[in-house]
C-alpha cells in the first residue's frame, strides 16, 4: 500500500520541531521529527544519473522506456524509505522538499508538503538569542565573528540559513496554481496561540481522520544532532506546549529584515507591516 506522503520544509526556528511532534500524536500518521536524508539522496541520484554514460545510451535509443524506468525506480525509492511502518502517512522533514516541489509531484502527485512560517524578525530573534547562549562556539557557517547587524545580513543571504528556505517560498509566486494547491503554510503563531484548531485544520487539509491534540501532553521523542548546527539551532522537544516570550530586536535590524522582505510581510503579515520602518 502506497503511503500518503507529507513533507515539512519551511524557515528555520518556526516550529517544525514543533509540528512534527504534533503530527506524530495522530494515529494514524508516522513522524520520525527529525531532518531527513530521502531528499537529499533523491537529488544526488538525479544529478548522478544525468552524467552516468550507460543511461545516456539507453535515453538515445530508447527513452521512453529507459525514462520510465527512472521514475519507477524514484518512485519506489520515495516510498520505500518508510515503508517498515504501518501508519497511513508519513512525515519526512527536509528543508528542500519546498525547493524541489515539482520534482517531488512527478514522483508522488498526491504529496503535501507542510510549510512553517514566523515573522522574520523573531526568527532572527530566536536566532540570535541562542547564540549569546553558545557565544564560545562559532556557527556552521561561520558567523560568530560578525556584529549583530552583520550576522542577520548574513542569515539572510540566499545561500543562508533563512534566506535559503525564504528564497524558495519566494519563488512560489512562480508556480502553477495546481502546485501551490499542495502547499499549506503554517504560522508559528497560530501554532503556539491555538494548536488545537490549528493542527485540527491540517489534519482535515491533509484529508486524514479527525483527531484532538492536547497541547499539555505531547510525547517527547527523539530530536535530531544539535551539534551539526553548533546548537544554533535547537530542537528540543517538551511535555507540553509552552510558547516563547518575544525576543528584543533592535529597531534597525527589525527595519533592515522589513525592509528587505517586505514581500514576505505582504503575503504573510499585511498587518505588521510598518508605514516607515526605521532606516
Amino acid at each position: 500500500m502506497i503511503k500518503q506522503f507529507i513533507g515539512v520544509a519551511g524557515l528555520p526556528r518556526s516550529g517544525s520541531t514543533l509540528l512534527c511532534q504534533m503530527l506524530a500524536e495522530h494515529p494514524d500518521i508516522h513522524c520520525e521529527g527529525h531532518s531527513s536524508p530521502l531528499c537529499n539522496v533523491l537529488l544526488a541520484t538525479r544529478r548522478g544519473i544525468s552524467d552516468d554514460q550507460f543511461m545516456l545510451s539507453q535515453l538515445d535509443v530508447q527513452f521512453e522506456q529507459s525514462y520510465g524506468n527512472l521514475k519507477s525506480a524514484m518512485q519506489g525509492f520515495l516510498h520505500g524509505w518508510n515503508a517498515q511502518t504501518d501508519k497511513l502517512a508519513v512525515v519526512d522533514k527536509n528543508r528542500a522538499w519546498l525547493h524541489c516541489i515539482e520534482f517531488l509531484l512527478e514522483l508522488d502527485p498526491n504529496a503535501k508538503l507542510l510549510v512553517p512560517i514566523r515573522e522574520l524578525g523573531q526568527v532572527y530573534g530566536s536566532i540570535e538569542a541562542q547564540h549569546q547562549r553558545t557565544i564560545l562556539l562559532d556557527f556552521i557557517d561561520h558567523l560568530a565573528d560578525y556584529d549583530r547587524f552583520g550576522r542577520a545580513d548574513q542569515l539572510f543571504a540566499k545561500d543562508k540559513a533563512v534566506g535559503a528556505p525564504l528564497s524558495s517560498i519566494q519563488a512560489i509566486q512562480d508556480l502553477p496554481q495546481g502546485v501551490k494547491d499542495h502547499l499549506f503554510f503554517v504560522k508559528f503563531e497560530d501554532l503556539m496561540a491555538k494548536p488545537v484548531e490549528t493542527m485540527a485544520h491540517i489534519f482535515k487539509w491533509l484529508g486524514l481522520p479527525p483527531h484532538k491534540v492536547n497541547p499539555k501532553k505531547l510525547t517527547p521523542r527523539q530530536h535530531e544532532s544539535d551539534s551539526h548546527y553548533r546548537h544554533k539551532y535547537l530542537h528540543r522537544q517538551h511535555s507540553k506546549l509552552a510558547p516563547p516570550a518575544l525576543h528584543a530586536v533592535p529597531p534597525r535590524i527589525q527595519g533592515y529584515i522589513e525592509r528587505a522582505c517586505a514581500w514576505y510581510y505582504e503575503w504573510f503579515y499585511p498587518n505588521l507591516i510598518r508605514k516607515n520602518p526605521t532606516p
